[in-house]
């Protein structure tokens, strides 16, 4: 016969569930959507600048979650210059330009403090 006993309350697990729901109410988004604007624009590559300068973001706030979505208002042709510099793109010739991936390193250090401004607000004591 195996049996178990319980001792106790889930009150710690309940307070720190708490804090964890409270951290999208009291983290402010709108320093992290800047902050990422400004590294993005720092790292979109240069030509004439457009791109540059076309970022933009947006906070969408949902039932229990919070999203930060950056945008880039440059689009020739109706292709996203942003996308092409990230991705590549043939050219009219038939060759191919190699893409860049300069938004994934511009934007992993604002998810990071994000991540980490989260840890610290559920860990709180």
């Amino acid at each position: 016969m195996i049996s178990f006993k319980q001792k106790g309350d889930f009150s710690k697990l309940s307070k720190y569930l708490e804090r964890m729901k409270n951290v999208v109410k009291t983290t402010s988004f709108d320093k992290y959507g800047a902050a990422g604007v400004k590294a993005l624009s720092a790292a979109t590559p240069v030509d004439t600048g457009k791109t540059a300068g076309s970022w933009s973001y947006e906070i969408i706030q949902k039932n229990q979650s919070v999203e930060i979505i950056w945008n880039n208002s440059n689009i020739q042709n109706g292709v996203p210059i942003a996308v092409i510099l990230q991705y590549g793109h043939a050219t009219k010739s038939g060759g191919w330009v190699q893409g860049r991936d300069y938004i994934n390193p511009a934007i992993q250090p604002i998810f990071d403090q994000i991540a980490e401004e989260a840890w610290k607000e559920v860990t709180k004591t």
